[in-house]
């Protein structure tokens, strides 16, 4: 089997999805490089055997070579980038969330549909092993018929990883309840088997908004990403423009009338997701997300709550970033590109998460306002749902 040969634009905290997909021999090579900035291109050509490098994006989609393009650039990028490469013919892997808002999603499923060219959107979570297995606990029918979906997520190193970069400025987010929550309200429609339809939200910039920040044009500090401060106030060198929220509540209700809720604060001491699935005939609980962590399920009653719950599953092992994920959701893309099919990931779903996102953060900054989430072109829905032919 030839290697599929693929091109990688952006190469910054995500080249974990490129050192994944290069796996020369073996299905798929990464022989292309792009990024605006000549210090990461050089910085991190070194862990590849790429023939091409390029600060110019249109000129990796020029090459007749390749096969693929993985897009792992900053939010507000990808629409133009994913509708560019999908019209030069290019298979395109997307990096969550699919764009910044509902209409961007929508302009590149018509670009990906219209030019006939295979869209891939990698939500990784759906193949963490925790993910699995409480899809596969409620699938079985363990707990019933789910009916409410709860989500905390708690993000202790939120003020290094979203308020020192552009994370914090709203132009090139919407905000939070998008970019970050993207994977969760993902997870949370997979779970209870349907999308939000309605959704009111509430949140506010409550401690970084009065912490230091750079000058403009001012490079993140050596060490970002490895020296946490604590506590939080104590944080420093933040973005320049900060006007996203700190912390965020959302309601959903879906549209199999599953009611969910997702609650976000990145000023937390721990960085854990914690999610309750309530249905019919029990409810189930994660109780950490890595290998040797549990599923805990209660499913008699009613009783005062029981800590030895009535079934453990245990979190599976893995290997790689992001629980393994990232390895099974690269060998899914270049599946799919060699072979097409379905896949466990959706670029309709990857829209409907970012359209209750997007519908939240108008709802969170309306006062709590609650508002509709648009629904998607019933034809181009169609047209992915059947596997993009």
């Amino acid at each position: 089997m030839e290697d599929l040969r693929i091109g990688v634009i952006g190469l910054g905290l995500r080249t974990s999805l490129a050192v994944a997909a290069n796996r020369p021999g073996k299905g798929s090579v990464v022989t292309a490089l792009c990024d605006s900035d000549p210090a990461a291109l050089k910085k991190q050509a070194g862990r590849f055997e790429a023939e091409f490098l390029t600060g110019d994006y249109r000129e990796l989609l020029d090459r007749p070579d390749l096969d693929a393009i993985v897009v792992n650039t900053p939010d507000d990028t990808h629409e133009r980038l994913a509708i560019d490469a999908l019209q030069a013919g290019k298979a395109v892997y997307l990096e969550k969330p699919m764009a910044i808002t509902v209409e961007g999603c929508d302009n590149i499923l018509r670009a990906a549909r219209d030019s006939g060219t295979r869209l891939y959107v990698g939500h990784n979570m759906r193949h963490m092993g925790v993910v699995r297995l409480m899809r596969d606990i409620i699938t079985k029918g363990v707990i019933g018929e789910p009916k409410t979906v709860w989500v905390r997520h708690f993000v202790s190193y939120g003020g290094d990883y979203y308020f020192k970069d552009w994370h914090a400025d709203r132009t090139r987010t919407t905000g939070l309840l998008l970019q970050k929550a993207a994977h969760d309200l993902d997870v949370i429609h997979w779970l209870a088997g349907g999308y939000t339809t309605r959704v009111n939200a509430l949140g506010d910039l409550m401690l970084y908004g009065d912490l230091p920040r750079r000058a403009p044009g001012t490079p993140r500090p050596e060490g970002w990403l490895q020296e946490f401060e604590w506590p939080p106030t104590k944080r420093e060198n933040l973005h320049h423009v900060i006007d996203v929220e700190d912390v965020s509540v959302m309601n959903m209700r879906l549209d199999n009338g599953v009611i969910a809720a997702y609650q976000q604060c990145h000023f937390s001491p721990d960085y854990v997701r914690n999610y309750t699935v309530i249905g019919t005939e029990g409810r189930l609980e994660n109780f950490g997300d890595g290998p040797g962590d549990t599923v805990k399920v209660w499913n008699t009653g009613p009783t005062s709550y029981r800590d030895d719950c009535d079934i453990a599953y245990r979190v599976p092992a893995a290997q790689g970033s992001h629980g393994g994920a990232d390895t099974q959701v690269m060998d899914e893309f270049c599946r799919f590109v060699r072979d097409g099919g379905a896949t466990d990931t959706s670029p309709v779903a990857a829209r409907m998460s970012v359209a209750a996102g997007y519908m939240a953060t108008m709802s969170l900054r309306d006062g709590g306002m609650p508002y509709d989430v648009p629904p998607l072109d019933p034809e181009l829905a169609a047209y992915f749902d059947n596997g993009q032919r």
